[in-house]
């Protein structure tokens, strides 16, 4: 199958081809949901998807390996050189998630400025543990979750002028990470992080010490659970504003981001159903209901490729294209 998507894709170099499929083995190991709606797109569209989520994910287990012996400063110096080989296009030869993304992203013309603001927001992670309000999260998330739909606009193609896709794009990536931080309170905690606005959170007399009675008890106080309970309801209204954006992608991206948009919704469903029991279990949304969405929006995924519509409009190289 990957080689039809790097045939489809035009993608012949064979270190190219290597490249793409040590992103594309990245994705389909740790990005589940993500992976499975990846194949509702057109094979000449998965092979940069995997490159964006393989970079995404390479910055990510800097900040997140479990290594004692890595501190603060090692990862910083390891984020720092990421940065410096990215925008330098220095010899990767030995760094293949490089030599994939550097391709995307000329073939694409993303701008360069996404990958400065997702890089920046990492380096918070080296040292912020807590944020103070919906600002200051929103700051971080611009980089964490924002950029990441706005890099795979371009992949995804836009049916009119992509600036009027990027608020929707911006959106869903947010609504995504909103998802994430309520799932995994508890494991944040574990990482000494919570990312949940802190004066949200205190409104409901919630502050880090009655996080860490939960995690520590395995259950969710009343308090926690009310203001959890906020925190999902803002997060169902950003989804309900990036569902508005869909008809703005190009006919054969749509079931692919759709499915996304309701699988991953459907995490707070669960969150839900468990009475926010977020400190005891996990929330996932299951293979077989995975499946069933899927399944739906292959056919229509289908029909529009089979169509001729919805080929992805060529973008604009911006000022800070890389």
């Amino acid at each position: 199958m990957i080689h039809t998507e790097l045939s489809a894709a035009g993608i012949d170099d064979p270190r190219l081809r290597a490249a793409y499929r040590h992103c594309r083995h990245i994705a389909a190991k740790n990005g589940r949901t993500y992976f499975l709606a990846t194949r509702l797109l057109a094979p000449d569209q998965r092979p940069a998807v995997h490159a964006l989520y393989a970079f995404a994910r390479y910055a990510d287990d800097i900040l997140d390996e479990f290594n004692p012996e890595l501190d603060t400063a090692v990862r910083g110096e390891r984020l720092q050189r990421l940065s410096e080989q990215f925008f330098s296009h220095a010899d990767r030869d030995d760094e293949p998630v490089l030599v994939a993304v550097d391709h995307t992203v000329a073939r694409y013309r993303i701008p360069g400025d996404l990958f400065e603001d997702f890089l920046r927001s990492m380096r918070m992670d080296l040292t912020v543990t807590d944020y103070p309000n919906r600002a200051a999260l929103n700051q971080y998330m611009r980089g964490s979750a924002e950029v990441i739909g706005l890099q795979m606009l371009p992949v995804l193609g836009t049916v009119g002028d992509p600036a009027e896709a990027e608020p929707y794009a911006a959106a869903l990536g947010q609504a995504f990470q909103l998802t994430n931080f309520l799932r995994d309170v508890d494991e944040d905690l574990v990482r000494n992080r919570v990312y949940l606005p802190a004066d949200e959170l205190a409104a409901h007399g919630v502050d880090r010490e009655l996080l860490a009675w939960c995690h520590d008890h395995r259950r969710t106080d009343h308090r926690v659970r009310n203001a959890l309970a906020d925190q999902h309801e803002t997060t169902r209204k950003i989804y309900r504003f990036a569902a508005q954006g869909i008809p703005t992608l190009a006919a054969r991206s749509r079931p692919c981001v759709a499915t996304a948009l309701t699988l991953y919704s459907e995490i707070l469903d669960r969150i839900e159903a468990s009475d926010f029991a977020v400190f005891s279990h996990r929330a996932t949304v299951g293979t077989g209901r995975r499946l069933v969405v899927a399944g739906g929006a292959l056919v229509r995924s289908w029909r529009a490729r089979r169509s001729g519509h919805g080929t992805p409009r060529p973008q604009r190289r911006g000022p800070g294209a890389a």
